[in-house]
């Protein structure tokens, strides 16, 4: 994995996490990371252990030069729609950020321009770029806790699991017990669905 883009300047990486979610916000995190930093466990979140990425968060926010963590709720997700709901928080993490990156390389293949600094957009970067990887645990493990919290108010949809992703037990409780406000209304909450009832 690389650990920098190939610029003598301040790299910032940033990514989402649960863009595909049926409840919960889309979390973005940016990161700036110390030429130097290397870590064996660095890895796309979705290829790392639970355990791992935890371990990893405490690096991370222990260790890099600055980041930022931001949600995005299911209003505004609702309103704008998830792909500009993601890039929004990727610009609000990027905002965050204590010292302007002097360019932004971003996972995926679409972005918006932010302020009027370069970016350049990495199919599968969170498994290539260090500072990119970085940025997926920080958003995977903030919107984690996220799910985790508001389990405890609707234990029925099981969000500590499957993190409000459209599994079949997921599903099935839409389907038994109706959407909360933590449901996405935009988003198809079941495979049937024509019209549902909130």
């Amino acid at each position: 994995m690389l650990k920098m883009y190939n610029l003598p300047c301040h790299v910032a990486g940033t990514d989402e996490a649960g863009r595909g979610c049926l409840a919960g916000p889309v979390t973005a995190a940016a990161v700036i990371l110390p030429k130097k930093f290397k870590n064996e466990l660095l890895n796309d979140s979705k290829l790392t252990r639970e355990n791992d990425r935890n371990s990893l968060k405490e690096i991370i926010m222990e260790e890099a030069l600055s980041y930022g963590i931001a949600h995005v709720y299911m209003e505004e997700i609702d309103e704008i729609n998830i792909l500009n709901a993601s890039i929004l928080a990727m610009h609000r993490a990027i905002e965050q950020l204590h010292c302007e990156p002097e360019h932004i390389i971003v996972d995926g293949n679409k972005f918006k321009p932010f302020r009027n600094i370069a970016h350049n957009c990495i199919i599968k970067g969170d498994g290539k770029f260090l500072s990119i990887a970085a940025a997926s645990i920080l958003a995977k493990t903030a919107r984690d806790e996220f799910m985790k919290k508001i389990h405890q108010e609707f234990p029925v949809y099981n969000w500590q699991q499957n993190k409000g992703y459209p599994t079949k037990e997921h599903r099935q409780a839409i389907r038994e017990y109706g959407s909360t406000p933590y449901h996405r209304k935009s988003f198809k909450l079941l495979p049937e669905q024509l019209k549902l009832s909130l």
